[in-house]
């Protein structure tokens, strides 16, 4: 397998990763499996993830990302006159989540939740589907990325075994921008991890000493989901590979909520821009912190409390 890495060192969580065949690779392509929806479903059953290399029309991602630069580039975060599509971070660019950059797109709206990509899901689970109506808008600014964990957690109240995360890149991302990678073989790893797998991260302990503050809305949980800090030590652990590649516009990458994932860090001087978004078929119930025009997410209205 050709390297993915040449001279660049990856590292997750400031922890340099092992950068050899047997330890880190690079994702296995599905586009030739597209239209064949019984296929899909054995390479997502075999590799817990479906990487579709060029899914979208890349001239329809690059104009959500002009959108999002130029909003961007009008809030002050990118570097004053530089190219807004290159998304150099002004210093001390900071956000991760900036969900209000990517209200009102109306091409990223069609992007996500109509046309090849619900037509998509749609053959895949072979019925009607449902798309969560929240959009979680990431803006990866330089710096650490995002820790280990599996998506269960954050969204496990409804069907958690058909509920699937779309990941799709706003724009290319190098390498070195820091992509999202994804830990090979970890959702048959489901029985060593089921402590944590069966955890939900707006639980919380009424007789806990942050009850206050969470009932309050002045602090968000108890424990913020993650799997662990060290991608490092969890890969030895569980085994697999760390699989990631460098991501193109149009490109679409999708797994189930075990699937253990995570981000490399970023050293450059550029944002990732990314979205992440959940789709389930239509029969099965829904968690209903992501389904409404406005969902209640991770606010107090989704808590649940309990004596610890």
């Amino acid at each position: 397998m050709r390297s993915i890495t040449n001279s660049f060192a990856p590292h997750s969580q400031g922890f340099k990763l092992d950068a050899r065949a047997e330890s880190f690779g690079e994702f296995k392509c599905s586009a030739a499996l597209l239209g064949d929806a019984e296929a899909l479903r054995r390479r997502m059953e075999e590799d817990g993830h479906l990487f579709i290399r060029g899914f979208f029309e890349r001239e329809d991602v690059m104009a959500v990302r002009r959108t999002v630069m130029t909003r961007m580039a009008a809030a002050g975060y990118l570097e004053p006159g530089s190219d807004e599509m290159l998304g150099i971070a002004l210093q001390g660019f900071s956000k991760s989540f900036s969900p209000e950059l990517g209200k009102n797109i109306p091409q990223l709206d069609t992007l996500l939740f109509s046309g090849r990509l619900m037509d998509f899901y749609r053959s895949f689970l072979g019925e009607e589907i449902l798309h969560f109506d929240n959009i979680w808008f990431r803006t990866i600014g330089p710096g650490l990325g995002t820790r280990p964990h599996c998506d269960v957690v954050y969204m496990g109240r409804g069907t958690r075994q058909r509920l699937y995360t779309a990941w799709v890149p706003i724009g290319d991302v190098p390498i070195e921008v820091g992509g999202l990678m994804l830990l090979e073989g970890s959702h048959q790893q489901s029985e060593r991890i089921s402590a944590y797998l069966n955890r939900d991260v707006d639980t919380y302990c009424t007789n806990g000493r942050h009850a206050s503050e969470i009932e309050a809305g002045t602090k968000m949980w108890e424990w913020d989901g993650s799997l662990t800090s060290n991608p490092v030590t969890l890969r030895e652990k569980l085994g697999g590979r760390w699989l990631t590649t460098a991501f193109r516009a149009g490109d679409l990458l999708t797994f189930p909520m075990n699937m253990v994932h995570a981000s490399l860090d970023n050293p450059s001087d550029r944002v990732r821009v990314s979205t992440d978004t959940r789709y389930q078929p239509v029969s099965e119930p829904a968690d209903e912190r992501w389904i409404g025009e406005s969902p209640i997410g991770h606010s107090t209205s989704g808590k649940r409390g309990r004596i610890c």
